[in-house]
């Protein structure tokens, strides 16, 4: 007669057994992905000490495409020209071998290398490992030029790197909520066309359903806290569209949404719900809330007089996009920020 298998104790140690070997997966995957880049970084190293530190165009291209000649016969297509010519630029981009994040793959650093200017590039790779994306989430970023939006809203570029990019402990005298804030958002994952029939509600629908891609737009540190939350002020109701904490920032940031043009009253209801989240919501040693009007149109004559001297208000107006601009679309826009940000603080 064959014994009876108890189930749960069955159950349990298969999960246990599952586990076990997912981590080990898990830690095996992550060996060989930093073995692979450490060795393509010193690929790299060799071959820009064989050129003598010049890639110099006639003897670069006979060497790679030798070497790229006899190591893919011995070693498969990784080893291609044009695959040696990326480890050549990833050395380049990343000279000192403890830049390199044991967090990131070869394939992230294939995106990495694309970004031409070093200070977006140091961003994107930080962002990268802290935040665990995936190398399509660099990809999106990169193409939707995150780093530059968020540049177009600061005076000062070394400022946003200290600020952003290494997310020092926050404290209220130091607290800059532009940190957090940035123009356009680009929101292209919600698979909406735009439509004058469009509603908030059928737009604040579809960002739940996609709130993790939205969070990733938002930036690292975000939480989501729940939507439609209720504000009762002397027996009347009010409803944020969606509210969320940022952990690096320590600060409750507001998100209404509106599908026409910003007017004086989206931006002093804001700043009602605002003032009672830092009066009724905010604990002690935490940093002033952040009011984000997300619409189709900002109106920035409305935002300054309404607001006046806007540095000490926690409410900013952004446009959302719901298609991907071109790069050129996407630069006229940031550039756009960028000077209205400058008017509206002059």
């Amino acid at each position: 007669m064959t014994p009876i298998v108890n189930k749960s104790e069955s159950d349990k140690l298969y999960e246990e057994i599952k586990q076990l070997l997912i981590s080990a997966r898990r830690n095996t995957i992550s060996v060989v992905n930093t073995a692979l880049v450490q060795t393509y970084w010193q690929v790299g190293k060799m071959i820009v000490e064989a050129q003598g530190g010049e890639e110099r165009a006639g003897y670069g291209d006979n060497l790679l495409n030798d070497l790229a000649e006899r190591l893919t016969k011995e070693f498969g297509k990784s080893f291609s020209a044009d695959n040696l010519r990326r480890m050549r630029r990833f050395y380049t981009y990343f000279p000192i071998c403890d830049t390199v994040s044991r967090k990131l793959s070869w394939s992230h650093y294939k995106q990495l290398i694309k970004v031409s200017n070093p200070k977006a590039r140091e961003y994107y790779a930080k962002e990268a490992a802290e935040g665990n994306w995936s190398t399509r989430e660099l990809e999106r970023q990169i193409a939707t030029q995150h780093y530059e939006r968020l540049l177009s809203t600061h005076r000062d570029e070394n400022e946003m790197k200290e600020l952003a990019v290494k997310n020092l402990p926050s404290k209220p005298e130091t607290f800059d909520p532009l940190t957090l804030v940035h123009d356009p958002f680009i929101l292209e994952f919600l698979d909406l066309k735009p439509d004058a029939a469009l509603q908030e509600s059928e737009l604040e629908s579809a960002i739940l359903s996609h709130i993790e891609q939205f969070l990733l737009e938002l930036g690292r540190g975000f939480a989501f806290m729940g939507r439609q939350k209720r504000i009762t002020i002397d027996g009347q109701h009010f409803y944020p569209d969606l509210v969320f904490y940022n952990i690096i920032t320590r600060s409750y940031i507001i998100v209404d949404l509106k599908m026409n043009r910003v007017d004086y009253s989206d931006i002093g209801q804001m700043q009602l719900y605002v003032n009672y989240y830092n009066m009724e919501v905010c604990r002690p040693g935490e940093n002033p809330t952040i009011g984000i009007i997300l619409c189709s149109e900002k109106n920035e004559a409305v935002v300054k007089y309404t607001l006046g001297d806007r540095k000490d208000i926690g409410v900013f107006s952004s446009e959302y996009k719901l298609i991907m601009p071109t790069e050129e679309e996407l630069k006229r826009e940031i550039e756009m920020t960028r000077k209205n940000f400058k008017l509206l603080n002059s």
